[in-house]
């Protein structure tokens, strides 16, 4: 097959761009990167040939090799792992992992200064790309195991790359950097500097479970070459005692399986010894990833079997609302050729996942209580997703809302609900909370009013689960949580006689009005009534205590399920001197045609005032504008 050559995409030039015109000021990333790579590459070969004894691949010694020629100025990171086919090259390096170019380049942008572009590479896929930092040319020469073709591939980080089959390539693959000449000032090292290598490899890949060699350059005499020494210590840092390693450490190990090179928010140990003996270390990170809350998220932790390492993101381990952690899992009795079919069976597993969810809720709880700073970062990036765990997780639904925190109407910081219901005022019976899309919003919502006006505290709920879990939870220590949009609300029960007697008098002026009112607007609501819970404002709407909200409605229709529309309930604001117009105005006029448009344009408006949209918006336009023009 002749050499073919191709154009990079328009991102993937851009990012190239970027990667030669030195953005990092760490260039010693870029072997870090390969020699996890490579790692990678290993792990996968041993897990292809435990499922498939008959692949044609030899795994008797897999490791990485690094090979430097100071004469030529080239720097080798070969591995004998699973390869890539001809196909993968053109699909895995020319298009730079096929995703999230776009946002990785927006967030580099972003980055205020060198450290923080630093912490970026690698979490999209692009680690390969960072070789072009030291780089003048990058070759490199790759067989997938189980095939007899290699497949070459080359690029001078220039706008193209060239793809070639060749015959003699070695299993596994080799990448050949061709380094720029050394430049001290702008922290470009001399990468063929044993030291220097030595030192990168021990600093960020000592932990890595194959050998990492150093593969001695042979002597110009013709002599014989010395033994290839071996660089890192291959010890698993699960098993060793907490005395025995750094946070530096854990923090590499975190960075080397999470592609986050941003330090972990929290480390967690676990160790289980009896019956089923297994170790987790897991990492709670300290940034969501960008697409934590898509449909393709990777989720899981690593998965080994007596330190073989077996699955790269074990789902059965966690539950989907613990999917931000990272981290690994080391069984003692569990089979080497274990599927993810039979994980999702296993009576061992299921009880290694109770153990670990519970062991992440009680840090988190630890966290809150002695460290707020820190808890306040876990929940501000990761508290949407662990409420989910409301809904689907009901063994620890207590364990989840003691770590939980909420805005509220108290003060800028959040509460815990225990915090609330000690607030409570004498006589409060109900936890009331308020959902919307953000905390101005809420706080400026028709509903709040009264709550305002008698300094009762309402939860501001703004994210979407928030839709959900508060039906499935239903109370809270016996005190019912209750939506200030739902249902009939009376915050004057203690003063019953003079309310009900003021109550009855005003129904009575008003309920022609309320009558006619629900025949014009019958095909938008259920009911219009007089409410106790406005205060300014001449209107609002509020769902029956069992329906559906707007909000609820319109995500069941986005996940693409059929809802049928719920009419809700107009509540008038009897003390509002709109309101007492337009009842004066129906019992003293007989032409009640503009009245209509007045009954129209208040629903319209109690709508708006809650973030929605009138039906018919260029109805509602003209409405208003007729109203303004006789204002003039």
């Amino acid at each position: 097959m002749p050499t073919e050559t191709f154009e990079f995409q328009v991102e993937a030039r851009q990012l190239l761009q970027l990667m030669i015109h030195s953005v990092y000021s760490n260039k010693d990333v870029f072997l870090r990167e390969l020699v996890s790579n490579a790692s990678d590459a290993l792990d996968k070969l041993r897990l292809e040939k435990l499922r498939d004894d008959t692949l044609d691949a030899d795994v008797s010694d897999l490791h990485v090799e690094i090979e430097i020629d100071e004469d030529a100025r080239t720097l080798t990171v070969r591995d004998n792992g699973i390869g890539m086919s001809y196909d993968e090259v053109g699909q895995l390096i020319g298009t730079i992992a096929n995703s999230g170019t776009a946002k990785f380049l927006q967030e580099l942008k972003e980055a205020k200064d060198a450290a923080g572009a630093d912490q970026l590479i690698g979490q999209f896929g692009v680690g390969f790309y960072s070789a072009f930092m030291v780089a003048d040319e990058v070759t490199l020469v790759t067989r997938r195991a189980g095939e007899s073709r290699g497949t070459r591939w080359s690029s001078r980080g220039e706008g193209t790359y060239t793809l070639e089959s060749v015959d003699d390539a070695p299993q596994g693959t080799a990448v050949t950097l061709h380094l720029k000449p050394a430049d001290p000032e702008n922290q470009l090292h001399d990468y063929t500097s044993t030291w220097k290598i030595k030192e990168i490899v021990k600093r960020y890949s000592d932990f890595i479970t194959w050998p990492v060699r150093l593969v001695p350059h042979k002597p110009d005499d013709g002599g014989k070459a010395s033994e290839p020494e071996t660089l890192n210590s291959q010890k698993a840092l699960w098993a060793r005692s907490r005395e025995e390693v750094s946070d530096d450490e854990y923090h590499e190990l975190y960075k080397h399986i999470s592609h986050d090179w941003r330090d972990p928010l929290e480390t967690i140990r676990l160790q289980a010894e009896g019956t089923f003996e297994y170790q987790a270390l897991l990492f709670l990170p300290s940034h969501a990833p960008h697409d934590l809350f898509t449909q393709g998220y990777q989720r899981g932790v690593q998965l080994y079997v007596k330190r073989v390492f077996i699955m790269d993101d074990c789902e059965a381990l966690l539950p989907p609302y613990l999917r931000f952690v990272k981290g690994v899992v080391d069984a003692q009795d569990l089979s080497l050729n274990v599927s993810r079919e039979i994980l999702q069976q296993d009576r061992h597993i299921r009880m290694m996942q109770r153990r670990l969810t519970k062991k992440v809720l009680s840090t988190v709880k630890d966290m809150m209580t002695k460290d707020p700073e820190r808890y306040a970062t876990f929940w501000r990036e990761f508290g949407a997703v662990l409420k989910e765990g409301l809904v689907t997780d009901a063994e620890n639904r207590d364990a989840i809302l003691a770590v939980a925190s909420f805005a509220g109407t108290h003060g800028d910081e959040p509460t815990t609900l225990k915090q609330y219901v000690e607030r409570m005022k004498d006589g409060q019976e109900d936890i009331y909370y308020l959902t919307g899309e953000s905390r101005q919003s809420i706080e400026n919502s028709p509903h709040m009013e009264a709550f305002r006006a008698k300094g009762i505290e309402v939860l501001l709920l703004t994210d979407p689960v928030d839709e959900v879990w508060v039906d499935a939870v239903g109370e809270y220590e016996g005190k019912r949580l209750r939506s200030v949009a739902k249902g009939e609300i009376d915050l004057d029960a203690k003063d019953e006689e003079n309310t009900g007697e003021e109550r009855e008098k005003q129904t009575e002026e008003y309920g022609a009005l309320l009558g006619w009112m629900k025949e014009q607007l019958d095909e938008d609501v259920k009911e219009v009534r007089l409410s106790s819970r406005l205060t300014t404002s001449p209107a609002c709407l509020v769902s029956d205590a069992q329906d559906l909200t707007p909000a609820l409605e319109n995500m069941y229709r986005a996940m693409g399920q059929e809802v049928p529309r719920t009419k809700r309930i107009l509540e008038l604001n009897p003390g509002h001197p709109l309101v007492k117009g337009l009842n004066q105005a129906y019992r003293e006029r007989e032409d009640k045609a503009e009245l209509t448009e007045t009954a129209e344009l208040l629903h319209a408006l109690a709508v708006l005032a809650e973030g929605g949209q009138p039906k018919e918006p260029a109805r509602f336009v003209r409405l208003v504008t007729d109203r303004l023009e006789r204002t003039l």
